[in-house]
């Protein structure tokens, strides 16, 4: 059997679908305490001495501390089902397809959140790596059980759940510098749908 590795913002989708789901999920009062914090960070994020996957973590911690596991699960049902099929891609839905109908183990593995892309993968039968919302008492605490799933914590994750030398050979999919760790295990690997050789 083989294994097919597709990152999902900007992969499958054609938008950074984590950021749509923090304006999508948020409450009033969570939207005004972002509007009140964030702003440093996101000009720290911009200029470079933030990176993506540490401005993620504390959106993240803004967005989520606090909240009922039952009420953002709700809103990750609902985007699920309702926002994300407006935003795939053509080209990787025949990929998808294509390696479904190869019998091939298809895993996402991405920084999005797992509020949502679980009953996205349900929905299509795939399997799923990504950045977990720790739960402590029925409430999210904002933080990642395992960290952002991202750079070279791709791998990593991925190798905590599948054992990739058992496969014969190993697809990968991506499009920014974020993927390119996940890509160096693949045997075959596509960076914006084009093929890339320097892994």
């Amino acid at each position: 059997m083989n294994i097919a590795l597709f990152d999902f913002d900007g992969t499958i989708t054609n938008a950074d679908m984590y950021t749509k789901f923090l304006h999508f999920s948020g409450t009033r009062r969570r939207a005004l305490l972002a509007k009140i914090v964030l702003p440093p960070f996101f000009i720290l994020y911009k200029v470079g001495v933030i990176p993506a996957p540490r401005m993620r973590t504390i959106a993240s911690f803004v967005a989520f501390s606090g909240r009922k596991v039952d009420e953002v699960a709700a809103a990750g049902e609902e985007y699920a089902a309702d926002v994300v099929p407006n935003h795939l891609r053509e080209v990787a839905l025949n990929k998808l397809k294509w390696h479904k109908n190869n019998g091939d183990q298809i895993v996402i593995v991405s920084a999005s959140l797992d509020v949502y892309l679980k009953p996205w993968c349900a929905q299509n039968g795939f399997a799923l790596v990504c950045s977990e919302l720790e739960v402590d008492s029925g409430r999210f605490s904002g933080r990642y059980v395992n960290g952002d799933c991202s750079c070279a914590n791709k791998p990593k994750l991925i190798g905590s759940k599948f054992e990739l030398e058992q496969y014969e050979q190993i697809y990968a999919y991506g499009d920014t510098k974020e993927d390119l760790a996940m890509l160096s295990v693949a045997d075959e690997a596509y960076l914006n749908w084009e093929p890339h050789p320097e892994r």
